[in-house]
């Protein structure tokens, strides 16, 4: 018969409620929403530069490789920085998906995501001031997404949404709170497979849309795709994480109890 350690991993914290009034009485609150703002910011500012200046000093497109080292890099160390203070979100559809599986209350996302979307307009306007002249709507560049030559509609959403959903099913597994008090070393590493779950998606799916995944980054090319998709991702992996996986880790329990 399973040991009471072996359930260690079902117990679970209570739900984030979905109206918290109190919180806008803490200063981490905002902080929060800062650190988000700022995060999707450097985010945007660093791999867009990082991909125009290296098209514009070597000419060509940038390679695959290169370009989610790019994204799925930054995501890490911007995970890494900003987890302790606002989760290290830094994406409307992870935001969305933690809302559903009960992470983060409504008030939170809906700052966290409004600072998303800012602090990505912000970041592209930066990184597009500073390479004024280069090849800013390149799709070479992955600068702008958009559906590749070859790909139709439906293939480009279909992409991202299941490019959402490994990135958010992730999240939920390498942050889930009782994997922090069953494995120590589960909140130092987390940053590392989100970021690697960036890298492998931007392989799988810059062929068909250049990659979004992050509606604040897709946000300047105001395509629908861009944002449908990665919200129907973060919802398929919420309620499959939330409804499917952990359900059935608390059933297999109770019937030893």
């Amino acid at each position: 018969m399973p040991t009471d350690n072996e359930f260690r991993d079902t117990h679970e914290p209570p739900p984030a409620p979905i109206l918290a009034r109190d919180e806008f009485n803490e200063w981490s609150f905002y902080r929060a929403i800062i650190a988000e703002f700022i995060a999707t910011l450097l985010f945007l500012y660093v791999s867009l530069t990082t991909l125009m200046g290296t098209t514009r000093i070597f000419g060509g497109s940038v390679g695959l490789i290169e370009t989610a080292w790019a994204f799925g890099g930054m995501i890490f160390i911007l995970v890494y920085c900003t987890a302790g203070i606002s989760g290290g979100h830094i994406n409307p559809a992870v935001t969305f998906g933690l809302f559903l599986a009960q992470q983060v209350t409504l008030p939170r996302a809906s700052a966290y995501i409004v600072a998303q979307c800012l602090g990505a307009i912000v970041g592209a306007a930066i990184a597009r001031g500073v390479q004024e002249g280069g090849e800013y709507r390149s799709f070479a560049s992955n600068a702008v997404n958009g559906v590749q030559p070859g790909y139709n509609i439906g293939q480009a959403l279909a992409a991202e949404i299941m490019g959402t959903f490994v990135l958010l099913y992730t999240v939920l597994s390498a942050t889930d709170p009782t994997r922090k008090a069953r494995d120590s070393h589960v909140p130092v590493l987390a940053p590392l497979p989100i970021g690697f779950a960036i890298f492998v998606v931007h392989l799988a799916t810059i062929p068909i849309t250049g990659t979004g995944i992050n509606p604040a980054r897709s946000l300047g090319a105001a395509v629908w795709i861009f944002w449908v998709g990665p919200i129907v991702g973060s919802t398929c992996a919420a309620i499959y994480y939330t409804y499917v996986l952990k359900a059935a880790s608390l059933r297999f329990r109770s019937l030893y109890e």
